[in-house]
């Protein structure tokens, strides 16, 4: 079994149940790289029957053509604006920087942008948190900004969110011999949420609560996959 990743746990506790996190190291994926291919170089061997294989969100984006270098990207007026007024914290930029923010305007449109962040600075005043990305949806939580901690090349480069997320979680299964459900997810050192997979909701909230602490790392560690499996299996 694979080791855990510097300051976590390979194993956690969850509703009186064991689960194993396994991370999966991989080489760094690349632009024009084969999802398909990359899954069977290096999961065919690790996944078991009744697993939960889970693949972070920026692999399959990165996969699809979706991820722009900071230098190709020109901010509007508007996303100059907005930016100034996200909170960044230590775990990623978020949409605090103009790239980022013009990236969710050309993804989540103009007016869903702005609506979010005048619901936003409203709520923000009676003290309530979360509300801009509750708005924005997913789209929006799923941009990658660059990082000093984040590996090259994408230290450099905004990274959106992956299309058809559900899709590709079914299409992995099958390509991973239907053994294992199969997870979509965007967790970071912040909590996460599951983009697409074939569990039942139920499932998705435990798959949440057992990753909450970010197995995978936040940097330079190169585990993009994973999997999680009943302790003692």
């Amino acid at each position: 079994m694979s080791a855990a990743n510097a300051g976590k746990a390979l194993t956690v506790e969850v509703d009186g149940s064991s689960y194993s996190r396994i991370p999966i190291r991989t080489r760094v994926v690349m632009p024009g790289d084969d999802l398909d291919a990359f899954v069977r170089e290096y999961a065919t061997d690790v996944v078991k029957p009744g697993d939960i294989f889970f693949v972070t969100e920026k692999i399959v984006a990165i996969t699809q053509g979706r991820s722009y270098l900071v230098e190709d990207i020109t901010p509007r007026r508007l996303a100059l604006f907005l930016s100034k007024f996200v909170v960044r914290t230590p775990y990623g930029i978020g949409l605090g920087m103009p790239e980022t923010m013009e990236m969710a305007l050309r993804e989540c449109g103009t007016i869903r942008i702005l609506f979010a962040a005048a619901v936003s600075a409203v709520t923000k005043l009676f003290g309530r948190k979360g509300d801009f990305y509750r708005i924005a949806g997913d789209k929006a939580r799923a941009i990658d900004g660059p990082t000093s901690g984040t590996i090259p090349p994408y230290n450099k480069a905004v990274v959106l969110g992956p299309e058809r997320p559900r899709e590709v979680a079914r299409h992995l299964k099958t390509l991973i011999g239907g053994m294992a459900e199969v997870a979509v997810v965007d967790i970071n050192d912040l909590g996460g949420n599951i983009l697409g997979s074939t569990l039942d909701k139920a499932a998705e909230r435990r798959l949440v609560a057992i990753l909450k602490d970010n197995p995978l790392g936040q940097g330079h560690e190169s585990t993009p996959l994973g999997v999680v499996r009943a302790a003692g299996d």
